[in-house]
Order: C-alpha cells, then sequence, then structure tokens
C-alpha cells in the first residue's frame, strides 16, 4: 500500500514536470492560502535550461541543480509562517504563501513578479497600469527573497512601482541599501560593506598584504569586488590578481575561465590568500580544478558558500589549505530542526519543491554522502522525469538537518517575522481578513518602524534599510577526518572588532599568521618602505631609516625624524638616543696635560720671581729695569697662564666673557713692557743726536705701558658690552651637542689679537735693532726670538682654529697662548737667571764695567776709522762724527741698557783712553 501511494505521487510529480508552466499555477512552487499573501523568492535549483532550438522562442524553460540549502530556506519560510499561524501574533489572521524558483536566474525571477504585482482577485492575472498605484490591490502585500543580490536588484525595482515591501534574508550588495533606487526593499543581514570590512580587517589583523579575489561576473560580483577594493585600500592591502567567472554556469566560457583563474592562482606564488565571492555552484567548479592542480592557499570565503555543507564535504578538500569564511549570524533554530523531522509527513500537492527532494532521494538513494549530494545537486527536472519510476521511496533525516545554513535559516525566519509584525502594525484598527484592507506601501511604512526580539534583543532596520546584526567568523577544520565548519570568532559590525569566546578561539585566530601573503617581505622596525616601479603599494624595498630618523614599527612607510636638536639616531635605529653634552672638561686627559703644562709655567713665575727677589742689587736684575718692572712682566705671565683655566671645564657666561678679556689685557700688558725695555735698549746703545732726541721724547715708561694696556682695555671693554661672548649649543657632531663659548663678534675677536700682534711687532723692530749690543748684557736678541715664537704660534693658530671643531677646540688656543706666553717668559728671563745663578762672576760691578769699557773702546775706534775715511774724501774739510753705536752683541747678562747724552763732534784724531773712560763712567751711571 506504501509503494503503491509513493507510485501516485511519483505519477503525480511527473505530470506535473512534464507539462511545466502550461499555466500561470503551475509555475508556482509552493503555496497556501491565507487572509494575507506573502510571496516568496528562491533560487531552488542553480540554472535553468536554455533551449538549443532556433529561434529562441520567449518560453519559460526547466531548471536544473538542485540546491538543498535554499531548498531548506523555503522550507524555513514555511515553518516560519505557520508558528505565526499557530500563535497569537496577528489574532485570527492567517498569513498565506505563493513561493517561486528563480532558478538564479534574473529572468524567472521577473515573470515570477509580474505574477505578483497582478491585481488581486483576477482570474487572468493582469497586471494593470496606473498613474496611481495607492489604491491598488495586488496579489501579495510583501516578499520575501530573493537569494542573490542580482535577482533582488531587478525585483525590487519592479516591485518598487507599487510600493511592495521586498525583506531579502540572503541579499547583500551593498547598493541596495541606496533607498533612492530601491524604496521597498529591506534585509534581514548586514549589507556587503560590513563584511568587504570584516574580510579586509582580518586580512589586515593576520599580516597579509598580497592577496587574490575571484568573483562572478554579474551585479552582485563586481559591487562586492568594488566594495572590497575600497576596503583593502584603507586597510593597505594589495589586490594582485582580479578573476572574473561568468555569472552562469550554461556560459560556454565559464570551464575556460576557471582555468584561467586557476592558472592564475599557481601562477602568483607570493599569494596565498585568496578572497571569493561566488555562489556555491560556481565554487564546487573552481574547487574541483584547484584540487587537480595542487593549489594549497587559505580561502577568505563570503556568506553565500562559508557555510556549504556540500563544498566541505568534497572528496580531498582538505588539500586546498585552510578556509576561513563568514556567515550570518544564527538563532536559535531548533524548532525549525523539530518542523525537518516531521517534513516526511507534509503533503507535497501543494509543494512542488518537497516533491521533487522526495524524489531526489528516490532516485540518488544508492550513493554515498557526497555522491548522494551530488546527484542531487546534478539532476535536471527533465531527468527526473525518466528516473522517477520503480524507484523505491528513502527519506534521510540527517542529510537534510547536516545541509543547514543556520545564518540563512535565522535570516529568513527573521524576514518572515518583520513582515508579520508590519502588518500586526496595521491590523490594530482593521478588519485584516479583508485583503483591501491596506494596501503595500501602507505596510511599506509600518515596517520602517518594526521592532523584532530576538535572542532577547530587539533589532530593527536602520534607515538604508538593514539590520545590523553580526558576523560569524568560521574557520572550516577537520575533525575526525570529517571537514566540520566551526565558529572562531564573532564580528561586531558596529564596534568593527573580533570578538573571541575563548582563548582556544583566538589562538585559532593567531595561527593565521603563520602564513605569509606579501609582495614583499616585512620591513624591520629601524627601516621603511621605498616604492618600487610596481604600481603596487605593497611591493616595495626595504631600505634603512637615515641618520637622524627612526622607525619602532614593522612596515612602516618612513622614518620619524628626530625633531629635538637634543636627540639622535643612527642609520637603521628604532629609537632616538639622547645626545651626549661634550666639553673640555677637567677629566679629560688632554685638558689635564695642559693644566699642568700652565701649572709649570706659574712655578716658573714664582722661581723666577725668588730668584731676582734674592738677587735684587746685582748688576743683571738692576739691568733688567729694576724688581718693578720684572714683577709686572711676571705678574702679566701669570694672568696669562691663570687665563687658561677658564678655557676648560662647562662653558659659562662668566668663563666666556672672561678668557678672552684676561688673556689679551695680560698679554698687552707683558708686551707693553717689553717695549720699554726694547726703547731703553734702543736709546742707550743709540750715538745719533737726532735718533737719541726722538727717543728720549718718546720714552714715557708709565704713560706708554698705562695707554697700550688701556687701549686694549678699551677694545675689551666694547667687546663685552656690545657683543659679549656667550655659551653656545653646537650640533655640528651628530651624536654630541658641544657646549662651547661663541665669541660674539670674530671681528672683535681679531682686532683684540691683531692689537697684541701689532705691538708685538713694534717691540720686534725695536729690539731687531739693537741686536748689536754688548754680549753679556743685552737682552734684544733674545726679545727678538720671543716675538718670533709668538708670531709663529698665532700664524699657525689662525687656520687650525679655523678647521677644527668639537670639544678640543679651546684647546687649541690654550696650546697657543702656553707657547707663545713659554716662548716670551724663557727668552726674557731665563737668561738671567742662568747668568744669575751659574754665571756669578760677571754679575758683579767690575765685570759689568770691564764689558763695558771693552764695547766703548770698540765703538770709540770704529768712530775713529770712520772719520779718517771722511776727511780723506772731503780734501780737508772738517767732518762730523755722528754715527750711533749700535750693539753688535749683547751684554752677558742681556739686561744692561745706556743712555748716552750725546757725543762731541771727532775732528782728525782718535779719542784717548782717557775719554773712553769718561763714556764709561756715564754709563755706568746710567744704570
Amino acid at each position: 500500500m506504501a509503494i503503491f501511494s509513493f507510485l501516485i505521487v511519483c505519477f503525480v510529480i511527473s505530470a506535473d514536470i512534464a507539462s511545466s508552466c502550461q499555466n500561470t499555477d503551475d509555475f508556482v512552487g509552493a503555496s497556501s492560502p491565507g487572509d494575507i499573501v506573502i510571496g516568496g523568492l528562491f533560487a531552488v535549483h542553480s540554472e535553468m535550461l536554455h533551449p538549443e532550438e532556433h529561434p529562441i522562442k520567449p518560453v519559460i524553460q526547466n531548471c536544473a541543480g538542485f540546491e538543498i540549502q535554499v531548498f531548506l530556506q523555503t522550507l524555513a519560510m514555511i515553518h516560519a509562517i505557520e508558528m505565526i499561524n499557530n500563535s497569537t501574533l496577528l489574532s485570527g489572521v492567517t498569513l498565506g504563501y505563493e513561493i517561486y524558483d528563480t532558478c538564479a536566474e534574473v529572468t524567472k525571477a521577473m515573470a515570477s513578479t509580474l505574477r505578483f504585482l497582478s491585481k488581486f482577485n483576477s482570474s487572468k492575472d493582469i497586471v494593470e497600469f496606473k498613474c496611481n498605484y495607492s489604491d491598488y490591490i495586488p496579489r501579495i502585500k510583501a516578499v520575501t527573497g530573493a537569494s542573490y543580490s542580482e535577482v533582488s536588484m531587478a525585483v525590487s525595482r519592479l516591485l518598487a512601482l507599487q510600493l511592495i515591501p521586498q525583506v531579502s534574508p540572503a541579499s547583500s550588495a551593498e547598493i541596495l541599501s541606496d533607498k533612492i533606487r530601491f524604496p521597498s526593499f529591506f534585509r534581514t543581514i548586514p549589507s556587503d560593506f560590513h563584511q568587504t570590512r570584516a574580510m579586509a580587517h582580518l586580512i589586515c589583523e593576520s599580516g597579509w598584504n598580497w592577496i587574490g579575489v575571484i568573483a562572478t561576473d554579474d551585479d552582485n560580483g563586481r559591487f562586492a569586488l568594488e566594495s572590497f577594493g575600497v576596503q583593502a585600500m584603507s586597510n593597505n592591502v594589495c589586490i594582485a590578481f582580479k578573476e572574473l567567472l561568468p555569472a552562469y554556469l550554461s556560459d560556454k566560457t565559464f570551464h575556460t575561465k576557471v582555468d584561467h583563474a586557476v592558472e592564475k592562482i599557481v601562477k602568483e606564488t607570493r599569494v596565498n590568500v585568496i578572497v571569493v565571492f561566488m555562489r556555491q555552484f560556481h565554487v564546487l567548479k573552481l574547487f574541483k580544478k584547484a584540487i587537480e592542480r595542487n593549489v594549497n592557499k587559505i580561502w577568505i570565503a563570503s556568506d553565500n558558500w562559508s557555510t556549504a555543507v556540500k563544498i566541505s564535504t568534497m572528496p580531498n578538500i582538505r588539500q586546498l589549505g585552510t578556509v576561513v569564511g563568514f556567515g550570518f549570524k544564527s538563532g536559535d533554530i531548533s524548532t525549525f530542526q523539530d518542523f525537518l523531522k516531521n517534513l516526511h509527513e507534509k503533503p507535497t500537492e501543494n509543494n512542488k519543491f518537497l516533491g521533487e527532494y522526495i524524489m531526489l532521494l528516490s532516485v540518488c538513494a544508492h550513493l554515498e554522502y557526497y555522491d548522494f549530494q551530488m546527484c542531487i545537486s546534478n539532476q535536471s527536472q527533465d531527468d527526473l522525469m525518466q528516473n522517477v519510476e520503480n524507484k523505491q521511496h528513502i527519506w534521510r533525516d540527517d542529510f537534510l538537518n547536516a545541509n543547514i545554513e543556520p545564518g540563512f535559516i535565522h535570516s529568513t525566519i527573521l524576514a518572515v517575522y518583520a513582515i508579520a509584525h508590519a502588518i500586526k502594525g496595521q491590523c490594530k484598527d482593521r478588519n485584516c481578513k479583508d485583503p483591501s484592507a491596506f494596501t503595500p506601501w501602507e505596510l511599506l511604512e509600518e515596517l520602517k518602524k518594526v521592532r523584532v526580539i530576538d535572542d532577547d534583543k530587539e533589532i530593527k532596520f536602520d534607515s538604508k534599510g538593514d539590520m545590523r546584526t553580526s558576523y560569524d567568523v568560521l574557520l572550516w577544520k577537520e575533525i575526525d577526518g570529517r571537514m566540520e565548519i566551526t565558529t572562531m570568532a564573532e564580528y561586531d559590525t558596529e564596534k568593527g572588532d573580533f570578538i573571541f569566546g575563548d582563548d582556544e578561539k583566538k589562538k585559532e585566530f593567531l595561527n593565521l599568521k603563520k602564513v605569509q601573503s606579501t609582495c614583499s617581505q616585512h620591513c624591520r622596525p629601524g627601516q621603511m618602505k621605498k616604492v618600487t616601479e610596481s604600481p603596487h603599494t605593497c611591493c616595495y624595498e626595504c631600505v634603512y631609516c637615515p641618520e637622524n630618523h627612526y622607525s619602532n614599527q614593522t612596515d612602516m612607510d618612513y622614518c620619524y625624524r628626530c625633531h629635538n636638536k637634543t636627540y639622535w639616531a643612527p642609520v637603521n635605529s628604532t629609537t632616538c638616543y639622547r645626545k651626549t653634552i661634550q666639553f673640555l672638561s677637567w677629566t679629560d686627559w688632554f685638558a689635564i696635560f695642559l693644566l699642568l703644562f700652565s701649572s709649570f709655567g706659574v712655578v716658573l713665575i714664582f722661581s723666577i720671581s725668588v730668584i731676582f727677589t734674592k738677587n735684587l742689587n746685582t748688576p743683571v736684575v738692576k739691568a733688567s729695569g729694576g724688581l718693578t718692572v720684572c714683577y709686572v712682566i711676571l705678574l702679566s705671565h701669570f694672568c696669562i697662564f691663570l687665563s687658561t683655566i677658564f678655557f676648560i671645564g662647562e662653558p659659562t657666561e662668566l668663563k666666556c666673557k672672561t678668557r678672552q678679556s684676561l688673556f689679551g689685557i695680560s698679554f698687552a700688558l707683558c708686551v707693553s713692557c717689553i717695549l720699554i725695555k726694547s726703547l731703553k735698549i734702543l736709546l742707550a746703545f743709540s750715538f745719533d743726536p737726532k735718533l737719541q732726541n726722538v727717543l728720549k721724547c718718546a720714552y714715557k715708561p708709565i704713560p706708554i705701558v698705562v695707554t697700550c694696556t688701556g687701549i686694549q682695555v678699551i677694545i675689551c671693554t666694547c667687546w663685552l658690552v656690545f657683543r659679549t661672548p656667550f655659551v653656545m649649543q653646537n650640533f655640528s657632531i651628530p651624536t654630541s651637542i658641544i657646549l662651547e663659548c661663541n665669541e660674539g663678534s670674530v671681528v672683535a675677536f681679531g682686532i683684540m689679537l691683531g692689537y697684541i700682534a701689532a705691538l708685538a711687532f713694534i717691540c720686534f723692530i725695536f729690539a731687531f735693532k739693537g741686536r748689536k749690543l754688548p754680549e753679556n748684557y743685552n737682552e734684544a736678541k733674545f726679545i727678538t726670538f720671543g716675538m718670533l715664537i709668538y708670531f709663529i704660534a698665532w700664524i699657525v693658530f689662525i687656520p687650525v682654529y679655523a678647521t677644527t671643531f668639537g670639544k678640543y677646540l679651546p684647546a687649541v688656543e690654550i696650546i697657543v697662548v702656553l707657547i707663545s706666553n713659554y716662548g716670551i717668559l724663557c727668552c726674557t728671563f731665563l737668561p738671567k737667571c742662568y747668568i744669575i745663578i751659574y754665571k756669578q762672576e760677571t754679575n758683579t760691578k767690575s765685570a759689568f764695567l770691564k764689558m763695558i769699557y771693552t764695547y766703548s773702546s770698540k765703538s770709540a775706534g770704529s768712530i775713529a776709522v770712520s772719520q779718517i775715511s771722511l776727511d780723506s774724501k772731503s780734501s780737508g774739510s772738517q767732518a762730523t762724527v755722528s754715527g750711533s753705536c749700535k750693539a753688535e752683541k749683547d751684554s752677558a747678562n742681556g739686561n744692561c741698557y745706556f743712555q748716552v747724552p750725546g757725543q762731541k763732534q771727532i775732528k782728525e784724531k782718535i779719542l784717548p783712553k782717557s775719554a773712553v773712560r769718561r763714556v764709561s763712567r756715564k754709563r755706568l751711571s746710567s744704570i
């Protein structure tokens, strides 16, 4: 009896299929009467068969490729309507439904939509043309569907003519949020904007920036690709290649383009992440070819196929690598699972989809799980007519449950409940058993205000007609030898964050980073990206950060500059370092050496002072100008040595102002005193009356010293007042800050040194003229030598000082100061000290007189010889001898100067010895 009943069912189904769409009622896939009818559009089949006859006629053809997952969505709609009818939600008003199969074709969906638009109770399903549809009552009040965005776009434009509400549980194209173009479209899922943003966020978080994208060449695929491109760019992710596959399997180029896409994936070895925006039957074809080519990548699945069991159960699916997908957030669907358990008891007269499914179970019953599933998907309605006879009835509960896609089931139920709540709002004050109680456009306005409680949360449509639900981040894992689709995380569309249930899930997420999918290697901290000739910004070279720049993160586009002058960074640096403060410190070995050298000079000065003080009344000391002059000169030398300590240590305002002024004034004082001594020597031994008169007038020791030193004081005072030296930070060395004294005015510094040089030059000239004076007591040649040392030192100093920088710059000036100071000090006093200590026999009055007598005798003889020569040339004319007595050699002690008051004219005779003695006594008395 059961077999007989089954055969009757098969006969009815076969008859229906054979006479497919003979009239408009045959076009309906599933229906149920009610006070208010809701339409449904679902792609129960994946393609519509196209006739090979020519010419092509406008006939709606049969379909092929039964989609179990979409079939389950139609059952979810039916279940939701039955649940509402059995509840008190609409209080006596029953909902009916008319569900149509779009076969994933816009053409067939448009035909179904035309029937929705036909006038209620019209026997001929006529769509009336009107300028105003405000009072028009169509066949249905609202539509649930369609399955694909491309179909929804076309359907929504037709439904917008009468403003019939359309609530889709699966169409996610971002363009459908445009309420100007699609005013009556709603959906119980987020738009692709959130999905593509979530994908880009996942890719960025995993460290990938070089990926491939494959999409279907239809509105949905192109819009998804465009949206993802924008999100990828904002997350610095580059798309290495984009492949578009034909939207319909019937396209003759489909297999060729699949082969080309797989070849592109194989060729791009650096691309290890592929984002796929395709329908399930497209993915099946692609993966089958990819498995043949041993492709192993990470696949980012869109909501269309992320939960597709028929893909996850493909043979050798594990060889493809890892699949990470985004699915719509699921709710409690336990009541629907219970509904499926009793599905075999449901009648099939008004549900052709269920009848076809039962027929497919019978045709494919002999096959294993995956082959069984593929058998169901591959059977066309034409094939079923031939295979339906003599097949045993088999029911498989597990198969439907295994193919449930919870996100789509939940969103479908949610769509029906949203429409029901809107109907409830319209039926408060109306008799909704009357189909003309309200129009679709009134329901549309009510739908905008609907709030639905889902899992204890109140959700509603936003201004764009979308429900901002979350996404489940899915990971395909092999468990017990079978690929399972597990939930790894939740993506919050409002916050844009991933939420993990536990640490194990987070670890799975972090493990994705182990796979590299980059055009270039990651640039380490201390490096930056340098764009190459590639048009993609993700393809670059890693170059070191230059000096004084750093990067502290990976893959930085540029290096940060150490903006503060007190910081620096070497090449390839990850941070900035504080610059060290440098100056010629007291602990520096070179500074210590210079201080010891200067200290030795101070000790030498005190030693000379002691020696001169103890031998105060000796001819050598007296000939040096007396103790007062010597003390003044020694004091100036001491101050010069003292000035060197102001060049060492951390520069301060006081040090900068003191060091040059102290040195300049002290040196001017020293050279001024030596200048007086040079004048005295020249005056003592000059026999030219005119020169003597000039020298006598000029020789004013105290005024000269005060004037010469005072000029230097004025120079230094003006310098300190108008352009005073100051402490300056020198940044010429990258790693250090050199604290140094800026002289304030190079001109003033040059004038100070130039003035000392001028005094020294005058002193040098006077001393040079007195170089031939008595041997033992003449210091003129030592003064000359001391001035030469000074000139050589400071001539060398100028270029060295100008080209030297760093903390040892003050040391250069210290060295020059010490050399010039030591040169003058030693040349002035050491010969005298030598005589005082080691030549004491010459440091007596008698020895001194004897030296003078000898020098005077030689000078007188020289004068007489010169006079005789002049007499012979002038033929007896009277000649006046006026030659000057110039020193040929220094005196023994180098300190004795004599002033000759004047000589009488010598006429034709040599001076007698008594005259020589008289001259000697006069010169001795001048001491």
